[in-house]
């Protein structure tokens, strides 16, 4: 037994999942008790990291002061967000300000989609939207699922609330789309702090600082903090193929391997003048893939 074990006098094992990490500290929820947890050190040697949506062994103490033992095997991981065992991706996306960023949009789909966790497109601030996003929103995004909601008002949220039962659903998106409003309008009780968007430059102020899991309907939500930059690790063309649903409509290219970019015949570029791709969607695959390219001529300097 290590010496950071004997120093808990621990009396008992469990096992619970991480519902909050902060600078060190995790609470994990266990049948009895959300208990107050420090890792292992050994975890830092075998560059383990611990994250909300962990399921765990845990040890208690009798002062009631817990130590993770072993995190579990993970069904899927994000990376932005950070968090583990997630069922469905709930992206946030604002209808009025700030103006979406629709390449982190499509961004974050791939990253569900590589980790096979379902991606749902959420429009929210329906109440006061801006007629050319919604228009874009429905025109890139037909290919998945999606609803248009308002924190607000309450429009579309009852339909939210049926689609996340029994599920851990992750929130993403930008900062002041609404994510925390819409936390509020689930668990009222949650009372969190809700963020403004700056006049000067119509983006979000951050509110959120750390991913929390908290319960619903036999599941629970993880509210996230809010970001704007977000990048994709180098993967491969047909993985890379495989997070857009479009492309399945599409005649076999020419030439296989097919960048969708300049090669002749190819079936992608023909979804466009069809009309079942949108040229803007497009147009950002082009950027992605052209970014991806990058990382693959670069990856081992």
């Amino acid at each position: 037994m290590s010496t950071d074990t004997k120093c808990l006098s621990l009396n008992n094992m469990e096992q619970g999942i991480i519902i909050k990490g902060i600078s060190g500290f995790y609470y994990v929820k266990t049948d009895k008790a959300i208990v107050t947890c420090k890792a292992r050190g050994i975890f830092r040697q075998q560059k383990i990291t611990p994250v909300v949506g962990d399921y765990v062994r845990l040890e208690t103490a009798k002062n009631g002061q817990g130590q993770i033992l072993e995190v579990l095997p993970r069904k899927n991981e994000l990376v932005r967000p950070f968090v583990a065992n997630i069922d469905l991706l709930a992206i946030i996306v604002s209808a009025s300000v700030p103006e979406p960023d629709w390449l982190l949009i499509d961004k974050l789909l791939i990253q569900a989609q590589l980790a096979k966790v379902s991606p749902i497109l959420i429009l929210n601030k329906i109440d006061e939207s801006v007629k050319k996003i919604q228009l874009q929103f429905a025109d890139d995004y037909n290919c998945f699922p999606s609803l248009q909601i308002s924190a607000a008002t309450g429009q579309g949220m009852e339909e939210f609330y049926r689609l996340i039962e029994d599920k851990i659903c992750c929130l993403a998106g930008q900062s002041a789309v609404g994510k925390t409003s819409i936390l509020n309008s689930f668990l009222p009780d949650a009372d969190m702090q809700t963020g403004t968007v700056s006049k000067k430059t119509e983006r979000g102020r951050h509110t959120t600082r750390v991913a929390e899991l908290l319960p619903f309907r036999n599941g629970a939500i993880l509210d996230t903090p809010g970001f704007s930059l977000f990048d994709c690790e180098y993967i491969a063309q047909e993985q890379l193929n495989g997070c857009y649903p479009e492309f399945e409509a599409a005649d076999p290219c020419r030439f296989r391997g097919c960048s969708h970019i300049n090669e002749p015949d190819c079936g992608v570029k023909e979804l466009l003048t069809s009309g079942k791709m949108s040229n803007t969607r497009y147009q950002r695959y082009a950027i992605i893939r052209n970014e991806n390219e990058e990382r693959r001529k670069h990856r081992y300097d």
